[in-house]
């Protein structure tokens, strides 16, 4: 029988939107919040207020998982698209910071591999255990975890359904920083996404369109884009302004144009 409930909050705090997982203590995700996820990035793309993203939940952990018996009910047809709803975070133009506390599972592994970075805590670990029900993950998660972390560490972990502890995730690259506690972890995150935030808003698009454009292509693509999207760049006012504070010696004030 499928979950009903379940929640995704969207808060915004200055030029930062905090999205909040919410449903219970283990955030199990419904097919209804998945499309929650994609409704509130798409309110967080139409505000030119909202420079920087916050990806959390308010339960023990960041989430366990998709609501597996809930997907017996769903048509077969509706999956078809099944993953460019938590997907969002990746085909946001806005930077995606995910604070990740506990577990993260499944359908919450894939769209916190969706988010542009990563935080943790000791507690933090990743899986994509769909090998345990016959399946295979099916929102992104063996083509991100290949890229992340590499073909063989992807099939052994995939293939395994082998949990992926917090150092670990650490130094593979999946998290950028690890934090001693959810209190820390939060606080880390606030003060990232306000640092990026003071950032010119279309120089971080560009840099996310970049190395997300570029690092499935050959080098002398990805290079080429780099030298073209840098040409642009010098046109903006942002780039202007950058220039002058730094000769004289002031913080930039960014408007995104």
């Amino acid at each position: 029988m499928a979950l009903t409930g379940g929640d995704v909050l969207l808060e915004k705090k200055g030029p930062v939107a905090y999205l909040t997982l919410s449903h219970g203590k283990y955030t199990v995700v419904t097919w209804e919040m998945r499309q929650l996820v994609a409704d509130r990035f798409a309110e967080i793309d139409a505000d030119p207020g909202i420079r920087v993203v916050v990806v959390r939940s308010d339960g023990e952990h960041f989430t366990s998982g998709g609501d597996i018996a809930g997907f017996m009910e769903v048509d077969p047809m509706d999956f078809t698209d099944l993953g460019h709803n938590v997907t969002a975070p990746a085909r946001s133009a806005k930077p995606v910071i995910a604070a990740i506390d506990g577990y993260c599972f499944g359908v919450g592994c894939e769209m916190a591999l969706a988010c542009d970075i990563r935080l943790g805590t000791p507690r933090t670990q990743f899986a994509l255990p769909e090998m345990n029900l016959g399946m295979i993950p099916g929102s992104g998660g063996t083509q991100r975890l290949a890229r992340l972390i590499g073909l063989s560490r992807a099939k052994f972990h995939i293939m395994t359904a082998t949990r992926i502890q917090a150092r670990q995730a650490l130094d593979w690259g999946i998290l950028a920083e690890l934090h001693d506690d959810r209190d820390a972890l939060n606080a880390a995150a606030d003060a990232l996404a306000e640092k990026m935030a003071a950032f010119s808003p279309i120089a971080q698009r560009t840099a996310k369109e970049v190395l997300d454009k570029g690092i499935d292509g050959p080098l002398y693509t990805g290079i080429d884009l780099e030298r073209k999207a840098y040409a642009m760049l010098r046109s903006t006012h942002d780039f202007a302004e950058g220039v002058a504070a730094f000769g004289e010696k002031r913080k930039p004030e960014f408007t995104g144009r």
